[in-house]
């Protein structure tokens, strides 16, 4: 068993706020290395669904109004929280995300939860140039970015609260990859952009480490350490699932934001023995 995996004597009771496409498989993991679950989700098929894996479901919406569902009975006894509710400002159905947070928090804080664990996004650190750590100050472009920024506010500044945020980069994974929107594509004009993405694997690695270590009251970014430009990568990425090529407009010039998660991969994450990949 790996060495980083809690001992018996540390395990605790989790409540993981989102149960999707990082959510279920996190929640499955930690449930995996003894860990009592809970994790929320808006459909009863998918809670059906966390019953069977041992994980005790809810069902919880975050609504602009209040929270739809038993948030009381989810957080008893809970003393970690993860926090893995995106945005979703595209298409039609718009709303406040950070509204939504804010009930969240308020329910929090009547709760006996104290450390919690956000999942957001490098997307924070907006359309800036050149080597981003967690030091640079964030400068959201988007919607989305600038809505998760003050949500990260929120619980940051919150004095009662040991809260930790991580800055996931594009997710990867099984059934998910840009290569295959991308496929076939002519005349992009981004190939000479990093790519900053981060594998499903190396995220719940990331999460278990942080637990683990008890790294509270942190900002990290999480991102797989290595950089090639898009046109580089999303070539070779098709090649290896026999998929048309994208092609990219051949120029010069910047090369975008290069995120570095100098403090988790570089320090951290040596000691957690993970395999991380892209």
């Amino acid at each position: 068993m790996p060495f980083w995996l809690p001992k018996p004597s540390d395990l605790s009771k989790i409540a993981v706020m989102g149960c999707g496409w990082l959510g279920l498989p996190l929640a499955a993991s930690l449930l995996n290395h003894g860990y009592q679950i809970n994790g929320s989700t808006t459909s009863e098929e998918k809670r059906s669904l966390l019953d069977e894996k041992g994980i005790k479901g809810f069902l919880i919406t975050l609504r602009e109004d209040g929270i739809k569902g038993d948030i009381i009975d989810f957080l008893e006894e809970v003393e970690i929280l993860i926090i893995n509710i995106p945005p979703k400002l595209r298409g039609q159905k718009k709303g406040s995300y950070v509204q939504k947070l804010r009930h969240l928090h308020k329910a929090i804080k009547v709760s006996k939860t104290r450390k919690v664990i956000l999942v957001s996004s490098t997307s924070v650190y907006g359309d800036v140039e050149g080597v981003v750590t967690e030091n640079t100050k964030p400068n959201p472009a988007t919607e989305s970015g600038k809505q998760l920024l003050e949500a990260e506010t929120l619980f940051i500044k919150d004095n009662d609260l040991q809260v930790t945020v991580i800055r996931f980069g594009g997710l990867i994974g099984p059934d998910r990859h840009p290569v295959y929107r991308l496929s076939g594509k002519k005349e992009l004009t981004n190939g000479n952009e990093y790519v900053n993405l981060i594998h499903l694997d190396d995220c719940i690695r990331i999460l278990e480490g942080i637990i683990h270590h008890r790294w509270w009251n942190e900002i990290f970014n999480g991102v797989y350490p290595d950089y090639p430009t898009k046109a580089i990568y999303y070539r070779s990425e098709a090649i290896k699932r026999g998929l048309p090529s994208p092609e990219y407009v051949s120029k010069s010039g910047k090369k975008s934001k290069k995120v570095v998660p100098n403090r988790l991969y570089n320090v951290k994450m040596m000691t957690l023995d993970t395999s991380i990949h892209l």
